[in-house]
């Protein structure tokens, strides 16, 4: 009987390890398309941002980005939700699952790539000078630049074309692009260095900044969409996106935001 009953024993614990360890493994492989799937809501990491994020005389976020990631959530059956972040932080706020992506005008780099499992490139940028309306056509080049003071976005692509550029003898970082604006329109910067997109969107005659104009331009690059690094939910959101080119769709939201998709 005793015999019988260690045997017993012995059985439950075998098929109790393999149970922990079927659970394990399916933890372990369980995607990330999958974990956001399952809460039901997409968590976009954005910045106030235009013309790709931000917010309308509502108060709602739209713009390029925001009305993309509405469509492709839409497609998988995802609410979205869109949580301001401290660009510098990006990809520690991915890690930590407060976001799901960063889907902000991103440029895609070599520190972006590392770091993140980033999609197809879909938009068309470059990084700009923007001073002074009056100034601007004085200066042709990067040589011409130096010894002015300039303002960009810390951790942003900017940053880097301006450190690149040997530019940043004199140099402030600032929280956001829109900072980095007001810098030079206070006269607390003579220059600063942001997306052409953005510089587009709020510069000159009719908009906010109408007395700054862009210059110059230090780079030429593309955005992505960033997601924990790993995630298959990049691979789900290239086919849509592919979709959304192919149908024209993502033509006509280009068209109305201004901007060049990548071909």
């Amino acid at each position: 009987m005793k015999k019988l009953l260690a045997l017993v024993l012995a059985l439950v614990l075998v098929f109790s390890f393999a149970a922990c360890g079927s659970k394990t493994e399916k933890s372990e492989t369980s995607s990330d398309l999958g974990y956001i799937t399952d809460k039901g809501t997409l968590v976009v990491g954005i910045t106030d941002y235009k013309p790709m994020d931000f917010k309308d005389k509502d108060g709602s976020w739209t713009g390029f980005d925001a009305e993309f990631a509405e469509a492709v959530a839409e497609k998988l059956g995802l609410k979205v939700e869109f949580i301001e972040i401290d660009w510098d932080n990006k990809a520690l706020e991915l890690d930590a699952k407060s976001i799901d992506c960063v889907w902000n005008g991103m440029t895609l780099t070599d520190e972006v790539e590392k770091s993140m499992e980033c999609t197809n490139p879909y938009v068309e940028n470059a990084q700009v000078v923007v001073m002074s309306a009056d100034k601007a056509d004085s200066y042709k080049d990067v040589d011409s630049l130096k010894g002015l003071k300039f303002a960009a976005e810390t951790g942003s692509a900017g940053e880097g074309a301006i450190k690149d550029n040997g530019l940043d003898a004199n140099y402030t970082a600032v929280a956001a692009q829109t900072d980095a604006l007001m810098e030079v329109a206070s006269g607390s910067a003579d220059a600063c260095v942001i997306d052409i997109t953005m510089a587009n969107a709020m510069t000159g005659e009719g908009t906010s900044y109408a007395n700054l104009k862009s210059g110059v331009s230090l780079t030429s690059e593309k955005y992505v969409i960033g997601f924990r690094k790993g995630s298959d939910a990049a691979v789900k959101v290239n086919e849509i996106m592919a979709e959304m080119m192919k149908d024209g769709t993502l033509d006509k939201l280009a068209e109305k935001y201004s901007l060049t998709l990548v071909k």
